[in-house]
This record gives structure tokens, sequence and C-alpha cells, in this order.
């Protein structure tokens, strides 16, 4: 089996979490001095990774103990500090032309539904509702969930996450790219995407599929039979 990028990220992050929870809960020295050791071997990994992405960029010792010193900056104590994947929140909005709300991602420049981080105090529909405001400018309403994804296995990114996504249903507001965070705001049908749009062979098809109304399951990632033994 070759190791992808996905692969070590995923690997990396899930040594760097369990070593990280286990120094909030141990009491023991023996043990913190194991757990700072799978640190640097998760940093290890880390940079093999930042390797097979950037392959004119060697990484140095530097590099793993800078990575190192931030997992150690992030550990608390006890339940404060056990490390669990952040909570992101996205909305698939449709329009009465069944036509799909889009945003370009400024730190990126892709096409993608908008989306954002989970905000203490509001519920995940409501952030998805909140989101879709702030981004483009339209106002909607959550229908119902139609994907829970794991952001890692996922390949979205280096951050643990679990992607919350909700289809939602246009109800007024003007079109207004968020100044900061969207280069451009648009709808779209299927037939016309803009370019690049993120990740598009996971979710674009479902999409279209809920907004049509051919399509009321909720995707997910199937548990897998070996977590660690693909």
């Amino acid at each position: 089996m070759t190791a992808s990028g996905s692969d070590l990220a995923r690997w990396s992050e899930a040594l760097a979490g369990l070593a990280r929870t286990g120094l909030a809960f141990t009491e023991s020295s023996f043990e913190a001095e194991r757990y700072h050791e799978i640190l640097a071997i998760a940093a290890d990994i880390r940079a093999a990774e930042f390797g097979q992405q950037h392959a004119d960029a060697e990484p140095t010792d530097h590099d793993q103990d800078a990575t190192v010193e931030t997992w150690l900056r992030t550990v608390g104590r006890r339940v404060a500090g056990y490390v669990t994947p952040k909570v992101a929140v996205g909305a698939v909005v449709g329009d009465d032309q069944g036509r799909l709300l889009l945003i370009q991602r400024s730190d990126s420049g892709v096409w993608l539904y908008p989306t954002g981080w989970a905000d203490v105090g509001y519920s995940a529909a409501e952030v998805a509702e909140k989101e879709v405001q702030e981004e483009t400018g339209i106002e909607c309403r959550v229908e119902r969930p139609i994907a829970i994804l794991d952001g890692l296995r996922a390949g979205f990114g280096r951050v643990p996450l679990y992607s919350i996504v909700f289809l939602c249903r246009a109800t007024g507001g003007e079109l207004a790219a968020h100044p900061q965070e969207c280069l451009d705001v648009g709808w779209f049908t299927r037939d016309d995407l803009p370019e690049p749009v993120a990740n598009a062979e996971l979710w674009v098809d479902h999409a279209f599929a809920s907004i049509e109304g051919s399509a009321d399951d909720v995707v997910f990632d199937k548990p897998r039979d070996q977590v660690w033994r693909s």
C-alpha cells in the first residue's frame, strides 16, 4: 500500500490528537514522556506529508520541532484537553429555478457552497443560515441535513473536522459577496458550474439531487471494517 498525502495527514493528526489527550489526563511523568515521543513521530509523519505536497522544499528538524511546540501549546487539562475534530457547517442553497448558490473563496480561489466554523451559542442550522447571509447576502431557510463528512477522510485539508451540510431554500436577499471571505458569488445550474469547484466529485451530484427533490438521504462516511488497516 502506498500512502497518499491525505493518509499521512490523517495518521499524523490522529497520533497527535491521542498524544495531546493523553497529556491532558495523565498524572504520570513516565506516560507524559511517551506521549511526547508520539508527538515527535506525528511531526515526522506531517513533515513527510509536507514533502509529498512540496517536492522542491526539504523539511527541517526545526519545522518538526515547531510543529510539536504548536501542538503542546494546545494541551489543556482533562476534559478541556480532550482533542476532538472541529465542526464546520455548510449550506447547499437552492432557488426556485433549481440553481445552486456558490461562493469563490478568497483564501484559495476555489468555488464551494457557503461554509464556516460552528459558533458557540448557535445551533448547527442557525450557523448555516447565518453563514449564507454573511457570505452571500442571500436569506435562506434550512430544510434538513444532507451530509455529515469527515474532512480528513475526504481530503478537505489538514485540519481534523466534521462537516455538517444542510439543504436550504432561498427566501430573499440580494447577491453581495463578503468583502474579506469571498472573491465572487453567484447562482449556477448543473451545466454552467464555474471552475474550479472544490471536491466536486464528492458533493455536486448529491447537492443538485437534493435541490431537485430526487434524493432525500443523508450522505455520510460509512464505518470501515478496520479503520487503520485500509
